[in-house]
């Protein structure tokens, strides 16, 4: 359900179903979705409803007081959509897929919300409109900012992403095999047989407790998280019950955060499966949900237990882990904070010991000239921020690549000849640009791995 949402708009979703659990509604309405818009602060949807005079404590009085007497038959932590929030949903949808890139953004939430307000003030009055000031100017506004993101020039070359389809567009083609699979199918048989529920973080990570003999949950009972107090924690939510038409697997706005975020922190971690400590690492990342909440109550620092987790995987050295660490510090050299696909690049030479940089090395490609031409291809940024540091569209496309060569190789890991033949999958990346301007072509570079492999091969 919410695959093409952006994590601007996920978080709203996220919020929304926090203020109608806050006020007990256990519905989403229209009205829990502007609140998630206006206290979602990071997007310039917020600016622009704070901007024309919407006070969001007034307006938070007013959906309490709204929805103070709504009963409903089943009560439960994570909340289904009322009819009219999922035609705001379906509409932002439609809005997004006019695009060349149909991603739902906040700003297509927003004007799905207005235009299915009007459409209802006209027959039944609904009164939330009445709190957005100016609405045909914000309407002009935010068809004006969704037609001039579809026309921006990105920072960073590699910024604009690619539409491809892969095996893993959805969260649950991602973990079918494995320890995933089984944590998975394990979470999914707790949903009762008679009624279609949400899949939450609380059921995923109860899923891994069960498995009292794995690495992690021993690590989580020494943390002080074990099966018997989570239970005890996750008895005093109420059952979830949700009112969705399709008969499958729905993942809450938080579950779904957190398998994507379990996903990415797979790959960036070198590993070519999702384990059950990527899928803790990434409970800690969202910050959000029931799993989450109880890690709270039971007094666990994030920080610590997410130390406790990386700490034996960097003892391991994985090639991909000291590889990308490397890549994000050539790009602060540099003064940027977007890691892309040269970056990657300068990590695998900057690694050294690997199958990709011996390849590159006997190209006579050497970390100096490669760091010459990415200067020559970027230039050297002068607006870098201390804050985070992330990866351009293109680079986590080789990241994805360089995942699937590891599983089709059956390899546990993704190794560094992985990551090079991906950056060759990418012909219009900057880093194949580079290679290029340093003599190199894409058959010499998989001549080169397949050579290498060979040789490991015979001398084992």
């Amino acid at each position: 359900m919410f695959e093409r949402f952006t994590e601007k708009a996920i978080n709203i979703i996220s919020t929304a179903q926090k203020e109608a659990a806050d006020s007990q509604t256990y519905k989403i309405y229209p009205e829990h979705i502007l609140l998630g818009i206006l206290e979602t602060k990071n997007n310039i949807c917020s600016r622009l409803l704070t901007y024309g005079g919407m006070n969001t404590d007034k307006f938070r009085e007013h959906v309490q007081t709204k929805y103070k007497n709504v009963s409903h038959e089943f009560k439960h932590t994570n909340i289904a959509f009322s009819l009219e929030s999922q035609k705001i949903i379906k509409l932002a949808s439609e809005l997004a897929a006019t695009q060349t890139k149909s991603y739902i953004r906040p700003e297509h939430i927003l004007l799905a919300l207005i235009i299915t307000g009007e459409k209802a003030c006209s027959t039944n009055k609904d009164d939330f409109i009445e709190y957005i000031a100016d609405i045909k100017k914000l309407k002009q506004t935010l068809l004006a900012l969704i037609a001039k993101k579809e026309k921006r020039n990105r920072l960073h070359p590699e910024l604009e992403k690619k539409e491809q389809k892969t095996e893993y567009s959805t969260v649950q083609s991602i973990f079918k095999e494995g320890d995933s699979q089984t944590i998975f199918e394990r979470a999914v048989a707790k949903l009762t047989a008679s009624h279609y529920e949400i899949l939450g973080t609380e059921q995923i990570v109860q899923a891994i407790l069960e498995d009292s003999n794995s690495d992690i949950t021993k690590l989580l009972a020494e943390s002080g998280i074990n099966l018997d107090n989570y239970c005890l924690k996750l008895q005093e939510v109420s059952s979830r019950q949700a009112e969705f038409e399709e008969k499958q697997i729905i993942f809450t706005p938080n579950a779904f955060k957190t398998m994507l975020l379990a996903f990415e922190t797979a790959k960036e971690l070198g590993s070519a499966t999702v384990k059950p400590e990527h899928i803790i690492l990434g409970v800690l990342k969202a910050k959000s949900g029931i799993a989450y909440n109880i890690f709270k109550e039971l007094h666990i620092s994030d920080d610590e237990l997410a130390h406790k987790i990386i700490k034996p995987i960097e003892k391991q050295m994985p090639e991909t882990l000291t590889i990308l660490r490397l890549a994000k510090r050539e790009a602060q050299s540099m003064n940027r904070n977007i890691v892309g696909s040269e970056f990657i690049l300068l990590g695998i030479l900057g690694e050294g010991a690997g199958i990709g940089a011996k390849v590159l090395a006997r190209l006579g490609i050497t970390i100096k000239d490669a760091r010459i031409e990415v200067e020559r291809a970027l230039g050297y940024g002068n607006a870098y921020s201390y804050g985070e540091i992330v990866f351009s569209d293109r680079a986590k496309k080789i990241l994805e690549l360089a995942w699937e060569k590891a599983k089709k190789q059956k390899n546990t890991k993704i190794e560094s000849e992985n990551l090079l033949w991906a950056i060759t999958q990418t012909r219009d990346s900057i880093a194949m640009q580079v290679l290029s301007n340093l003599g190199v072509d894409v058959l010499e570079i998989n001549q080169g791995i397949l050579k290498e492999l060979e040789n490991l091969k015979n001398c084992d």
